[in-house]
């Protein structure tokens, strides 16, 4: 089963919490073992799992891809100026896997699935894949 999701960001740089829609999905599909797997079709924007519980996370996490990748670099050379947001999704990777077991994402106590922007804000999309 393929589930298709759109969801609107507000910012250059966010981590959008996605867990809600999978869960969603895997509860719909009525799947009990097997895998998810979720995908962004996107160059600019990754998948990743990470802590949900402490907000200062992602705060974090997008500091330090700020400070590894600059939006303003003089060696840059693309032409549409968002080399960064190209480095940061080739980072996070564009796409996890989840194991399912007895109906339910077997994700640790405090994991949840994230969409990364990194070159907003846009309108983007993610794929939820059950099998």
């Amino acid at each position: 089963m393929l589930y298709t999701e759109k969801l609107r960001t507000s910012r250059r740089d966010e981590m959008i919490d996605i867990t809600r829609q999978v869960r969603s999905a895997v509860l719909a599909s009525g799947i009990r073992e097997g895998l998810a797997v979720i995908y962004c079709p996107h160059t600019t924007a990754g998948i990743t799992i990470q802590e949900n519980a402490d907000p200062d996370v992602k705060h974090d996490v997008l500091m330090r891809l700020d400070e590894v990748f600059p939006w303003e670099h003089p060696k840059y050379r693309h032409a549409e100026g968002n080399t960064a947001s190209h480095l940061k999704a080739i980072t996070t990777g564009s796409s996890q896997t989840v194991i399912i077991h007895e109906g339910k994402l077997l994700l640790g106590r405090w994991q949840g699935i994230y969409l990364c922007e990194f070159d907003g804000p846009r309108t983007r999309e993610f794929h939820i894949k059950l099998q």
